[in-house]
């Protein structure tokens, strides 16, 4: 069922499956809490799945001011706070890995462990190249769903845009009755563009997974090796023949390999 919360003044959509185990997905740039809707069925046996809407997608507001990956983060804990979750297992994709880096720096006391999907620590040239792109892709496409066509290219594998499974990903984008605003995008965009936490990983305590796509094109491995060798202990692993969104192309590889570490995680912490 979904929900809206007042997470200290901003008004975030959340929704919530199953029953277990407290698990938080943080999704990336423009996307909605249904983004993760192969992990809310997929884990809601096991686990009280919450995935929600970051302000400026989806159902959530974009208030004025400054957006920052930091104030993104203490949305999240909020939101934690709100719903009477002491702590939770933090899975963040893209932008929302941003996000709970932060997290696990701002609010360390929240996160039981950490999964980082296609994720970095600090954007270099080529990744400043292509947020500069996509700003004024959003601006000058010719409809919306060129837009998605052509962003769509740095998401997914060859074989999602062969077999149908982008178009079918861009008829369900266009649908949905909550679609992000350019303002939104490019505000969510600039933020996640001067997202920087290389120089603080090491404070980040959390048992933490990182995971990359071997064909991702926005993040490629290289960007995630740097973010778990910055994090003690932490665990690279990069997905042969995948690209920037995995969970959603092959959900029952990324759910077995999640599950299997957050059960890890857990047999750890009660030791």
């Amino acid at each position: 069922m979904g929900q809206t919360v007042n997470a200290d003044g901003v008004e975030l959509w959340a929704e919530r499956r199953g029953e277990g185990p407290d698990v938080l997905l943080i999704a990336g740039l423009g996307d909605p809490a249904e983004a993760w809707q192969s992990q809310l069925d997929g884990f809601a046996d096991r686990y009280r799945i919450t995935a929600f809407d970051n302000r400026g997608a989806g159902r959530s507001p974009l208030p004025e001011g400054p957006l920052s990956v930091a104030r993104m983060a203490d949305d999240a804990a909020a939101l934690l706070r709100e719903l009477q979750v002491p702590a939770a297992h933090i899975t963040g994709f893209s932008g929302g890995s941003f996000i709970a880096q932060e997290l696990a720096l701002r609010h360390p006391g929240r996160v039981r462990s950490l999964v980082l999907m296609s994720t970095m620590a600090r954007s270099d040239p080529y990744f400043r190249a292509m947020t500069r792109f996509w700003h004024w892709m959003v601006e000058r496409a010719p409809d919306e769903r060129a837009m998605l066509e052509a962003f769509f290219l740095w998401i997914y594998t060859p074989r999602a845009h062969a077999d149908g499974m982008v178009d079918r990903l861009i008829d369900e984008t266009l649908a949905f009755e909550h679609p992000q605003s350019a303002e939104a995008f490019r505000r969510q965009l600039a933020a996640f563009a001067g997202h920087d936490t290389l120089d603080r990983l090491g404070g980040i305590t959390a048992p933490t997974l990182v995971l990359a796509g071997e064909l991702d094109l926005a993040t490629p491995p290289r960007l995630g090796r740097e973010v778990a060798e910055g994090i003690p202990g932490a665990v690279f692993e990069v997905l042969p023949g995948e690209a920037h969104q995995p969970f959603q192309e092959v959900p029952e590889v990324f759910n077995a390999r999640v599950a299997a570490f957050w059960r890890e995680a857990e047999a750890r912490a009660g030791e």
